[in-house]
């Protein structure tokens, strides 16, 4: 039996329309996640934006919380906001905890 490989492609940034497509939402969306501040560009106008790493996974959760659940963009910002802060406080009850 022949194995096969898997051909993985590592992307350091994604331009708007490359986003777009990767969450499957269009321009005006995106733009509207960026003025709500979920999402932070490198890039001064929207034609040159680089969104990178975090950004990346951020715009994909927030699609899904749209989508699936109908939440509207400033109810995406909070909703991310609070789950980051969830994670945060997780993080640290389990440093202590790994210290007593």
């Amino acid at each position: 039996m022949k194995k096969s490989t898997k051909s993985v492609e590592v992307v350091d940034a994604l331009s708007l329309k490359d986003l777009c497509q990767f969450c499957q939402a269009d321009e005006a969306w995106v733009i509207e996640l960026v003025e709500h501040g979920v999402l932070s560009p490198i890039g001064g106008q929207p034609l040159n934006w680089q969104f990178v790493g975090t950004n990346i996974v951020r715009a994909k959760k927030a699609r899904r919380l749209n989508r699936d659940l109908g939440i509207n963009t400033a109810g995406v910002a909070l909703v991310l906001e609070l789950l980051e802060e969830r994670d945060a406080v997780l993080r640290r009850l389990a440093q202590y905890e790994a210290q007593t």
